[in-house]
């Protein structure tokens, strides 16, 4: 055994990074011999995958506190048992060499967004990880090349030290729509509004939602979202109050599909991504997509997007809806987990 993942992500909701990490796990254990890699896996995960090539090893150690665990009981196993740790969320253990993924470096960047005390305090530990992994870890790994631009810019290392490994869809591919969603919230009618997802975090720009909407109260707006302690957008009590905004909350992959399928388009505001997995999945459910023209996301939706200004409402969204827009079938043979287990994978052999 050569290898052990980290599997923290067991014990969150499938969001972003855990998607991820989640999705590629299972393509890489379909690629890999036996006896190559294992999965640390905290007693409190919610769902562990039927692996068949990947060891699963159940730790007697909770993950509740994720630092205690990253730190402590993940970096005592590593060094113990000699390996080399695969780490897909930003973080890497202490007094450890591995392979960590920085999906991107948004605490260092943007350190205004980060208020509250424990706002403060995860910043300064996501930045103290940030530098840490770039200063010890064997290699870097992040998710489009604009966020390997700022990771390079930012830490003084070389571009071409950092790989880019890109997010997927599959996760899509067989899921059945669940139209119960419009049962539940009859406000919303197939076609009727404009639908955006993310976490509910001060980058995901609920700011631009609530000042567009409240300009506009002859469109509708769906927003789900799941809250993050610690980071939620204080725009979210204004959206409650708008009688054209509708927050369904954290809705299942089936759910989200069926909304994205029957939207007018799929708004994407965020004004920092590392990837931004949500306007693929849009693409892939039959969305036309108004995204955001910062960060990573113009490098990886080029013309198969309608772009807006973060910053700037002054917009309107029925002018984007006849914008000429390209197919995205190209972004879905580009963007992939199974070519992201592929990768990692020759990443992995060559170390």
């Amino acid at each position: 055994m050569k290898y052990v993942i980290n599997g923290d992500f067991l014990c969150r909701s499938l969001t972003g990074i855990e998607r991820f990490a989640y999705e590629t796990c299972i393509r890489l254990d379909k690629i890999i011999e036996k006896d190559y890699i294992s999965i640390l896996v905290p007693q409190n995960a919610r769902s562990i995958p039927d692996f068949k090539n990947i060891e699963i090893i159940r730790s007697d150690k909770i993950c509740k506190i994720f630092p205690l665990w990253e730190h402590f009981a993940l970096s005592s196993y590593v060094r113990k048992n000699k390996l080399t740790c695969i780490d897909f969320a930003n973080v890497t253990p202490l007094f450890t060499h591995g392979i960590v993924f920085i999906h991107d470096i948004y605490a260092k960047l943007y350190p205004q967004d980060f208020k509250g005390k424990k706002d403060i305090i995860l910043r300064l530990y996501m930045c103290f990880m940030y530098k840490y992994a770039v200063r010890n870890a064997k290699k870097i790994i992040t998710v489009s090349k604009s966020s390997r631009k700022e990771i390079s810019q930012t830490y003084k290392i070389p571009e071409d030290s950092i790989d880019v490994i890109y997010n997927g869809w599959e996760h899509l591919e067989n899921l059945k729509e669940d139209d119960s969603i419009f049962e539940k919230f009859p406000a919303l009618t197939r076609g009727s509004y404009f639908f955006t997802l993310g976490s509910l975090q001060k980058r995901k720009n609920l700011k631009w939602i609530a000042d567009y909407a409240s300009k506009h109260p002859e469109n509708l707006f769906a927003i789900s979202g799941k809250a993050i302690s610690g980071m939620v957008s204080s725009e979210l009590e204004i959206l409650k109050s708008l009688k054209n905004v509708v927050l369904v909350g954290y809705v299942s992959d089936a759910q989200v599909k069926s909304l994205m399928k029957n939207c007018r388009a799929f708004v994407f505001p965020s004004y920092h991504e590392g990837f931004g997995i949500p306007p693929l999945e849009a693409l892939y459910s039959g969305a036309r997509i108004i995204i955001s023209n910062a960060g990573s996301l113009p490098e990886l939706y080029g013309k198969c997007a309608s772009y807006i200004d973060p910053f700037n409402t002054e917009v309107n969204l029925e002018d984007k809806l006849n914008e000429h827009v390209e197919k995205a079938d190209e972004l879905f043979k580009m963007y992939s987990y199974q070519k992201a287990a592929e990768k990692l994978k020759s990443i992995l052999e060559a170390e």
